[in-house]
């Protein structure tokens, strides 16, 4: 493979990464999937751990943020990847690295509101639906979710 570096994941507050999420959520939610500008800030980015995958020339292709509801509960969100850089496992490096922060704070379960055509996506890596399908500015969602406590339910049942 050369010398060719892979893109790197930044995890950081908004403060810090707001320029370059920005730019990832404006294109692929409000250009390409047509949500309103103001349905997509809101005052959970001041509070969320965010997550960018920077390319080697430090261009922002993907994003997603973390965000914790309730006690021992993360909710991960807002997670997109540039139409081009599509296809290349950038969703999945996003969604290990907010899964393995919730793990290492402690949190028992991992929430999100998938799309529907990301559904599958999800379900891959373990996500199970939780409910009924409902509409999200104007786009079909469920609710999904991850036990982080499997592990320990696992080795119970072998004594």
């Amino acid at each position: 493979m050369g010398m060719k570096t892979a893109p790197t994941i930044t995890l950081g507050r908004w403060q810090t990464l707001h320029q370059a999420a920005q730019f990832i959520r404006t294109e692929v939610f409000v250009k390409e999937q047509g949500i309103a500008p103001e349905d997509e800030w809101d005052a959970d980015d001041a509070t969320a751990l965010h997550a960018v995958l920077f390319d080697v020339s430090g261009h922002p292709l993907g994003n997603a943020r973390l965000l914790q509801p309730s006690i021992n509960v993360a909710k991960i969100g807002r997670m997109a990847v540039l139409k081009e850089a599509r296809g290349h496992g950038y969703g999945a490096r996003l969604l290990e690295a907010l899964v393995s922060e919730a793990r290492r704070r402690g949190d028992k379960e991992v929430r999100l509101s998938a799309q529907r055509s990301a559904e599958g996506f999800y379900a891959a890596y373990g996500f199970s639906i939780v409910g009924e399908p409902f509409d999200e500015v104007g786009i079909p969602h469920v609710e999904m979710r991850l036990s982080l406590e499997i592990g320990r339910a696992s080795c119970r049942e072998r004594v």
